[in-house]
């Protein structure tokens, strides 16, 4: 144990962040560089190394929390970055985006606030890479047989990672012009800054796993052919169908997808464009969506120059802290602040989007709106209550569906789906196709970077037993584990 007066000692004090005049002029992430480190040692004290740690339970990797906690206590980074890397693959990824369901299932959250895991997680490993202690770790021989991951967000690199290490000789294709899925173009550099995915893929590169870009299975490689060039497949493409909103006024010009929008100015970054072809400088701003990515879009348009931003939630704002229904250790649903929502902007909840209106030249100008409640169960327009506020830029950041079925990828496989339109798969992630896996979203459905990562660990371990009739690696969940929610 830490220190075991630490919780006592100790207050819950997280990372600083730049003043929000300060940040909005720039892409670089919020958060105050090297300001952790003082004050990590005293926050990893507080964990209080329970007996039955639950914090193990609300992370499907599993990740050796109390262990780690111990380590950055004593600033034994080493060590430290040992046990993290244990269990996850990239944890400067899931320290950066992930919501932390370990900290809701935090035994000392019951009483007092959880200890900042997420806060120590990302110091142990920023600490290892500036120190040197993350290296390639090259296998000691080569099984002779081959891997295809399709796919490299954090399923599948995670999946290629393991796979790699475990003497295979993979290769991952990506559609996109450059490696990391969502993480590279879905989240804004403001949130994590892409020389994250750079390094882990250069790391990846040196180990043995090759990368192939600007290749979508399905349209420019057909499955079969790809099926053939290889021992086995991993599919890790994802849940990359967008939920849309069928409201008269749709086709209007200035409405688009979360992911139409994004990657855009992620593009900037990279040095594609000078300005974004999808801009929110000077315009009346609409999100529609109250998640995450509807977040990462507020905070896009904020550095844009917008107007204004507005937000929409069609469910009605959630509280302040737990109530009965969502006991500890559940993650709940509780009302979030995030970086993006601090630096201004106004978020509605219980609204619907009734219909659209455009100028003469077809271009949205207007978004009409009613509040809504619910009624026997279902969400139902109140009379009376709607209303237009100014939209010249509209973006859907409703979630997703399931994985592309336009491409052609699941068609070509002959996969079979589920009920939900995932892909369906058996205990060791591997479809109804022999030596074809799947992980990720494409599998699950829409989830959270730290699913991705423990599926593509999970998956890894089902493709290498396929390829050798055993296997060392790990899997720390199984298809059909879930969040622990009510």
């Amino acid at each position: 144990m830490a220190d075991p007066k630490g919780f006592l000692n100790h207050g819950r004090e997280v990372a600083k962040s730049r003043p929000v005049d300060v940040r909005l002029k720039d892409w670089n992430e919020v958060y105050v560089p090297g300001s952790l480190l003082p004050i990590i040692s005293k926050q990893a004290s507080r964990c209080m190394d329970c007996g039955i740690p639950f914090c193990h339970n609300g992370c499907p990797l599993g990740n050796l929390i109390p262990e780690w906690n111990d380590y950055a206590y004593r600033e034994d980074w080493a060590a430290a970055s040992e046990r993290l890397h244990a269990t996850n693959n990239f944890p400067e990824f899931t320290g950066r985006l992930c919501p932390a369901p370990c900290e809701s299932a935090c035994v000392l959250g019951i009483n007092q606030p959880a200890v900042t895991i997420k806060n120590v997680e990302v110091s142990i490993i920023d600490k290892a890479w500036d120190t040197g202690d993350v290296a390639p770790q090259i296998p000691e021989r080569l099984s002779g047989k081959t891997v295809a991951v399709i796919g490299s967000g954090p399923a599948g690199l995670a999946a290629a990672q393991q796979l790699t290490r475990a003497g295979h000789t993979v290769a991952v294709y990506e559609r996109a012009d450059r490696v990391g899925g969502l993480l590279r173009y879905g989240i804004p550099e403001f949130k994590m800054e892409k020389r994250h995915i750079n390094r882990r893929i250069e790391q990846m590169r040196a180990e043995g796993t090759r990368f192939r870009t600007g290749i979508e299975i399905g349209r420019d490689l057909k499955a079969t052919d790809l099926k053939k060039r290889y021992d086995a497949v991993v599919i890790a493409a994802g849940a990359t169908t967008a939920r849309d909103l069928p409201v008269p006024g749709r086709e209007l010009k200035g409405i688009y997808q979360a992911m139409e929008y994004l990657p855009l100015a992620n593009k900037v970054q990279e040095g594609d464009y000078v300005t974004a072809p999808i801009t929110a400088e000077g315009k009346h701003v609409v999100v529609i969506g109250g998640g995450d990515t509807g977040a990462d879009c507020v905070g896009t348009a904020h550095r844009q120059g917008a107007a204004s931003v507005t937000q929409l939630e069609i469910m009605p704002r959630p509280g302040d802290e737990r109530n009965a229904g969502q006991p500890w250790p559940t993650f709940p649903m509780l009302y979030k602040v995030t970086s993006a929502h601090e630096e201004g902007g106004e978020r509605v909840y219980s609204v619907s989007t009734t219909h659209f209106e455009g100028d003469e030249d077809g271009n949205v100008q207007w978004l009409h709106l009613t509040e809504v409640e619910f009624v026997d169960g279902k969400l139902t327009p109140k009379p009376g209550t709607e209303r237009k506020i100014p939209a010249q830029l509209v973006t859907l950041a409703m979630g997703f569906t399931g994985t592309d079925r336009e491409n052609g990828l699941v068609d070509q496989f002959g996969l079979e789906l589920d009920e939900r339109g995932n892909i369906a798969r058996d205990a060791d992630f591997q479809t109804n196709v022999p030596g074809v896996f799947v992980a990720g979203d494409a599998g699950r459905g829409q989830s959270l970077i730290v699913w991705a990562i423990a599926e593509g660990r999970s998956a890894a371990r089902g493709t290498d037993r396929f390829l050798t009739g055993t296997s060392d690696l790990p899997a720390p969940i199984r298809p059909t584990d879930r969040a622990l929610t009510v």
